[in-house]
C-alpha cells in the first residue's frame, strides 16, 4: 500500500493499533472514485479503514514521497497522516459503541473555519453524526490523543 510509504512513526503506530483493534487497511477502493474529495473513511460493518491515495496525490498535486528526506511540507503527506488520524479516530469511535469520545472538548477547541465547513460537508456525504465528525477532525492534528483513545476504548 503506497500510503504507508508517507506515515511517521506515530501514524504508523496507530495503524498498528488499528490493526490489533480488529480492522483491516484498504487503498483506493471503488468507493474512493465515487468523487475526487473523498481522502478516507471507515467501512464500519467490514471493519476496514480506507485511504484513498489517489484522490489525496490528485489534491496536492504531489506523486510521490521523499525517501530519505523531511516530508514535513508535503502535502499530499500532511494529507494521508491526517486521513489516517481521523478515520482511526473514528476506529475508536466504533470501539466506544458508536458514541463520540468527547465532543465536548473538540467543540470548545475547534477554531478553524475550514474544519467546521468540512464537517458539515462530511456530515452530508456520509450521513455520520455531527459530534462524531468533529471529535474527529479535532483529533486528526493530534496523533497522541488518537493513539490514547484507540488504547483507552479498544482495548
Amino acid at each position: 500500500m503506497e500510503f504507508l510509504l508517507f506515515l511517521t512513526s506515530k501514524e504508523k503506530e496507530i495503524l498498528d493499533l488499528v490493526h490489533k483493534a480488529g480492522f483491516l487497511s484498504e487503498e483506493n477502493t471503488p468507493l474512493c472514485f465515487i468523487g475526487s474529495k473523498y481522502v478516507g473513511f471507515i467501512k464500519k460493518r467490514q471493519k476496514r479503514l480506507v485511504i484513498c491515495t489517489e484522490n489525496i496525490k490528485e489534491i496536492n498535486g504531489y506523486s510521490y514521497p521523499r525517501i530519505g528526506r523531511n516530508d514535513d511540507d508535503n502535502g499530499t503527506a500532511i494529507s494521508i497522516r491526517k486521513a489516517v488520524r481521523h478515520e482511526a479516530t473514528h476506529v475508536a469511535q466504533a470501539c466506544n459503541n458508536g458514541n463520540p469520545m468527547n465532543a465536548d472538548k473538540a467543540r470548545k477547541k475547534m477554531y478553524e473555519w475550514y474544519k467546521k465547513a468540512a464537517i458539515r460537508n462530511s456530515t452530508k456525504i456520509s450521513n455520520t453524526n455531527q459530534e462524531k465528525e468533529l471529535e474527529a477532525y479535532y483529533l486528526e492534528d493530534r496523533p497522541n490523543e488518537v493513539i490514547k483513545a484507540l488504547k483507552k476504548y479498544c482495548f
